[in-house]
């Protein structure tokens, strides 16, 4: 359950990962909010079913000149070269990608991910400053990898700064997502869980967090997350 200060009404939502969280005003007793979710059981039920019959969409890419990829929230179009440098670049606002690497889809993907990783990284490392010291923690290390069916994690050191983790996919969305994302994460320094302390904290960094959150589970559904067409 989630407390928020904006809020006047209960609302039940699913998130990306399947689980559920209720978000109420201040001073909601325990009676109204067991009720809200008996009243809601139906709603629920279909919000459960349409899930499964309607899975996230998120698209598969087979690797041709002139696929979109997004980066940052610009949406760039690839550009399939010859003798060209190995690996991926961007250039004069095109993806640029090998005849070589584009041949095998399960290669190609592999190296825009590393792409995607290495972009990522060091965008991220230059916008945590400004975040941790507005938010008032330790910069921890950082790293941009596949973290599964989560945005980003962040997992204490011991003794030391912990280490926050984004996925590689993050890194189409937004700027404005990221960071928030980047942010999020940034809070569970000072607080673990996603209570009510955790969301104050947050809002105070982001007084928009709630419909950033929204924002991100829309146009999260619909992120390349890795699929390619096989080759015949």
């Amino acid at each position: 359950m989630v407390v928020s200060a904006r809020r006047r009404r209960l609302a039940l939502t699913v998130e990306r990962d399947g689980s559920l969280v209720l978000r109420v005003p201040p001073g909601c007793d325990a009676e109204r909010a067991e009720a809200f979710l008996q009243d809601g059981e139906t709603w629920l039920a279909d919000k459960l079913r349409l899930r499964a019959e309607h899975p996230p969409a998120h698209p598969v890419r087979a690797f041709r000149d002139g696929e979109t990829f997004s980066y940052l929230g610009r949406a760039y179009r690839l550009r399939v070269a010859e003798d060209e440098e190995p690996g991926v670049r961007l250039v004069a606002g095109r993806l640029v990608i090998t005849e070589r690497l584009a041949r095998d889809p399960v290669v190609a993907r592999r190296a825009l991910i590393a792409w995607y990783r290495t972009r990522g990284q060091q965008w991220a490392r230059g916008r945590l400053q400004p975040w941790a010291a507005r938010m008032e923690v330790r910069e921890p290390d950082i790293v941009v990898r596949d973290v599964g069916n989560r945005w980003g994690t962040y997992r204490p050191g011991d003794g030391a700064q912990g280490t926050m983790a984004l996925h590689w996919a993050l890194f189409q969305l937004p700027a404005h997502l990221v960071d928030y994302v980047i942010a999020h994460e940034l809070a569970h320094i000072r607080v673990s869980g996603h209570g009510a302390d955790y969301w104050a904290l947050l809002r105070q960094a982001i007084p928009e967090c709630e419909e950033r959150k929204e924002e991100l589970d829309d146009l999260g559904r619909r992120l390349w997350l890795g699929g390619v067409h096989a080759r015949p």
